[in-house]
């Protein structure tokens, strides 16, 4: 007796749980869901994949460090040991005419020292700022083609083309306007690095590094 009820034990159960029988809905797939198309794929085609991976910098705010690394993450996406096209070189890629007047003449050197490289940025913008003293006090707080003038969009603006060239550009109220060799204007520049505190930076005459 034992014996059967061990063996019908299994079979009752799984006839139990047939009983209640399963029930199968539809799922119906909203149509903005549904794929009518093949998708671009994103990913370059026939390129290998560099081995670094460049992130976005966190928000870091408006301080003097979220301003050179915004700077920097436009100019090289952060990226010490890089060379553009144009051989301008490192995070903030500096030409080797303005790192000389800074007191830097190795590039290899410079490339490979994460250090130097932020040593030169700050020593710029306090040599940007002297050289542009008279502009920031006269010109910060008005416009130039809808585009508010601060301290910082001018050092932005100065770092890609010069502070003798934004001398010009705000002297002219804007009608003296030029672009580096990727077509990124001063006005841009202004106006995507306007609002920084960068007041950590004091001016000096010809510093060095």
């Amino acid at each position: 007796m034992r014996k059967w009820l061990g063996l019908s034990s299994p079979l009752i159960i799984t006839f139990i749980l047939l009983s209640f029988g399963f029930e199968s809905k539809e799922v119906k797939v909203p149509e903005t869901l549904k794929v009518k198309q093949p998708t671009e794929v994103l990913f370059p085609k026939n390129k290998t994949m560099h081995a670094t991976i460049l992130i976005a910098p966190p928000f870091l705010g408006s301080s003097y460090i979220g301003f050179k690394e915004a700077l920097a993450f436009k100019e090289s996406q952060g990226n010490y040991f890089t060379t553009n096209t144009l051989g301008y070189l490192g995070k903030y890629q500096f030409g080797i005419g303005t790192l000389q007047l800074m007191g830097v003449y190795n590039a290899t050197s410079f490339l490979n020292d994460p250090v130097l490289q932020e040593r030169a940025f700050h020593t710029n913008i306090a040599r940007n700022k002297w050289i542009l003293r008279r502009d920031i006090a006269r010109f910060v707080g008005k416009r130039i083609g809808g585009v508010e003038i601060t301290e910082s969009g001018m050092m932005a603006a100065a770092h890609l083309a010069g502070a003798g060239n934004v001398k010009k550009y705000l002297r002219s109220w804007g009608a003296f306007d030029v672009s580096d060799s990727y077509g990124t204007t001063i006005a841009k520049y202004m106006k995507k690095f306007s609002g920084y505190d960068i007041s950590y930076v004091s001016p000096k005459r010809n510093p060095k590094v």
